[in-house]
């Protein structure tokens, strides 16, 4: 079944997570924009996650990423610890969370991927390898072809985020092109994971209650459960498996460039029954592009709420207040322009 084939579910109660068809509007039919930019906007002012369906990356080619997940975290463990970017279980407390107090370490192994530069780039000549690259590949004897079809992956979910730009520019109430430049860099990154089937402690999770950094984060859907959201009410709603749909959040800096006003919505992952593996794609702008209030966000009766931000800051701050070795170094905000640690 292709995914301009799939149905959308219509027996889902109040408080679920929405469902969005992206099948006329990449089709380009004709008003087809603006009816998606006035669903996503409710998304995101009132659930802050939605379904994507008919989104345009292939079935196919998700499943094999999927595939190319298991071999990897099939290989032995002190394979898997010669790559830079792999992060061993145990590693991960979200103490930055304001959603519950997170004590215990998340109980899933990741390896991390990042948009490939050119040598010559600024941030891979500063060596910000966690950033800007290059990446650590699998040896090619050990993974046949594994590169190759996680690049066709990661460039099929980028093109999809460059495509959701008009959507949210509109939603947000601006001009189509409002995003145009912003993302000529994208600083996009992955969490691909591992959540073995174990049991956790009390307070433990797969991943703990937290929001997410980023512009917007992409995952397709799996079969194997644990995903849950938190609901304005407060309630863990479970995310449903919607074949073949892609389930996207925003994340604490869209929240922020929007005053508040798209939701970055808490959720967790609770430890699965069967090995549970995920393709978390964060989606985000240039590592310059500043978090200023966005004009149709902000008016006399509603200030600004947050302080400018640069995307490559923020991020930086949230991944050093969540790593154990980091704890000691947690501040309350992140830098502002002038105080970054990022002159280039």
């Amino acid at each position: 079944m292709s995914t301009a084939e799939i149905a959308i579910p219509t027996d889902f109660r109040d408080e679920e997570i929405p469902i969005l068809d992206f099948g006329p509007y990449m089709a380009g039919e004709d008003g087809a924009l603006e009816e998606l930019a006035a669903e996503l906007r409710h998304a995101q002012e009132d659930v802050g996650f939605y379904f994507a369906i008919n989104h345009g990356v292939p079935r196919a080619l998700i499943e094999r990423t999927h595939n190319n997940l298991v071999r990897f975290f099939d290989l032995p463990d002190a394979e898997k610890r010669k790559h830079e970017n792999y992060i061993p279980p145990g590693s991960t407390i979200y103490v930055s969370s304001t959603v519950n107090e997170n004590t215990k370490p998340d109980l899933n192994e990741m390896l991390r991927i990042v948009r490939e530069r050119p040598d010559d780039h600024p941030g891979v000549k500063a060596d910000l390898k966690p950033y800007f690259g290059p990446n650590q590949w699998p040896d090619e004897s050990l993974l046949p072809g594994w590169k190759a079809e996680m690049t066709e992956y990661y460039d099929a979910m980028e093109a999809l985020g460059h495509k959701l730009l008009p959507l949210y520019a509109r939603a947000l109430d601006l001009p189509a092109d409002y995003f145009d430049g912003l993302f000529d860099d994208p600083l996009w990154t992955t969490r691909n994971q591992h959540y073995p089937a174990v049991e956790g402690e009390e307070n433990q999770f797969g991943i703990a209650p937290h929001r997410d950094h980023g512009f917007i984060t992409l995952l397709p859907v799996t079969d194997t459960p644990g995903l849950q959201i938190q609901t304005q009410s407060g309630r863990w709603l479970p995310a449903n498996t919607i074949e073949g749909a892609i389930i996207i959040n925003t994340g604490e800096f869209l929240n922020r460039w929007t005053n508040g006003r798209f939701m970055a919505t808490p959720h967790r992952v609770m430890p699965p029954k069967t090995d549970r593996y995920s393709l978390a794609f964060f989606f985000s702008p240039s590592w310059d592009t500043l978090a200023d209030p966005m004009p149709s966000c902000i008016g006399p009766d509603n200030p600004p709420k947050f302080k400018p931000v640069r995307f490559l800051d923020y991020r930086d701050w949230y991944v050093n207040q969540n790593y154990l070795d980091e704890l000691d170094k947690s501040e309350p905000e992140p830098p502002s322009p002038k105080e970054s640690r990022f002159q280039f």
